[in-house]
């Protein structure tokens, strides 16, 4: 909080609401699904920040990290009357305040506009973002905590597969057996596709039974202290054609190299071109449809986009995905995910299960 103040100071502004829980807990480690309930912390160059939240919620905001002036309200209450009050004993220098457009509801905007119809807003995102990007020691061994949990659950699926068996009964079977462990959170809905399915990039596991030839593809992840992790694994069910072995070749070398390429200043975008280069060169490239992959931390997706368009560059303690795919209709798709640190020494990746091609039989 004190980096955002100091932020605030050399941005001349009044003070910053921050309303995505994700941020909230980001800053305050204290997390709250308040709903259609509001939330808000507020953060002031030179003054105590605070914050408001639901009564029922005050307690576990009072034992957080926060530290600071925690409000409550009742459902009968307006919380809005709270913010007011409260910012009526901070000093008002500027009329700039910092704000996450892309997540703040418009009635929310004008509700902090009808306390000062002077307030001028800008937004924080960017800036948030950048400070997210950069994961600090303790942020890192969670990473790697849900790294290898979703490697041990990638093995569950794994060990699930059975003739006849469908993609949901095994997207069960890995949910219900991590939450035996106490893993109960999972990052995104776990994604199990069999056969033709494999082919489609985001698609929803169903009552399709695994055939003896198909491609099974898993990309799950886990919440580990409210940080993400992500892998996609494909293996094949008793057996592979030729076309499926160069498909999968064709991923795996796409994401070797890639992984291979990460280093500190290359531009994100170059690192998208590597990969896909990879790919092209082995006649899939019309097949290869999406971003060489996305920023990871309290959001499944973050910034930084890997995709061919992004001018940033990689920076050390960024935690990204490398995942390429091939996604051939009528024959099956193959993606290869790996979340990869980027620290001093060069890249680390958090996910380890094996990527050489199983059959499963």
């Amino acid at each position: 909080m004190k980096q955002i103040e100091s932020w605030l100071r050399g941005h001349e502004g009044r003070f910053a609401y921050i309303a995505d829980p994700t941020n909230v807990f980001y800053l305050t480690h204290f997390k709250c699904n308040p709903h259609e309930r509001f939330l808000g912390l507020f953060l002031f160059p030179d003054d105590e920040p605070f914050l408001v939240c639901p009564e029922l919620e005050v307690g576990q905001a009072r034992a957080s990290a926060f530290g600071h002036e925690v409000f409550g309200y009742r459902d009968d209450q307006n919380p809005w009357d709270t913010v007011k009050k409260a910012l009526s004993s901070r000093a008002a220098s500027f009329n700039k305040v910092y704000i996450e457009p892309s997540t703040l509801p418009y009635n929310k905007t004008l509700a902090l506009k009808a306390i000062d119809k002077q307030l001028e807003f800008r937004s924080i995102e960017d800036y948030l973002a950048d400070m997210r990007n950069i994961k600090d020691e303790h942020e890192l061994a969670v990473m790697k905590k849900a790294g290898e949990i979703a490697d041990y659950a990638v093995r569950l699926g794994i060990d699930a597969i059975k003739k006849g068996r469908t993609e949901a009964a095994i997207v069960a079977e890995i949910e219900y057996e991590l939450a035996k462990q106490g893993y109960s959170e999972m990052a995104f809905d776990t994604m199990v596709l069999t056969g033709e399915n494999t082919a489609n990039p985001h698609g929803y596991p169903g009552t399709r039974q695994i055939h003896e030839g198909d491609f099974v593809l898993f990309d799950l992840g886990v919440v580990i202290d409210g940080y993400c992790s992500d892998i996609t694994r494909t293996v094949c069910f008793k057996h592979a054609s030729d076309e499926q072995y160069k498909i999968y070749d064709a991923t795996l070398q796409a994401n070797l190299a890639a992984l291979e390429a990460v280093r500190q200043g290359l531009r994100i975008g170059d690192l998208d071109g590597v990969a896909r280069k990879v790919i092209a060169d082995a006649g899939y490239g019309h097949y290869f449809t999406h971003r060489l992959g996305h920023g990871l931390g309290l959001g499944e997706h973050e910034q930084p986009s890997m995709s061919a368009a992004n001018d940033k560059v990689l920076t050390t303690g960024m935690v990204f995905t490398i995942e390429p795919g091939i996604y051939v209709p009528n024959v099956g798709g193959v993606r290869i995910e790996d979340d990869v640190y980027l620290g001093e020494k060069g890249p680390e990746t958090l996910t380890h299960y094996p990527k050489a091609l199983q059959i499963i039989e």
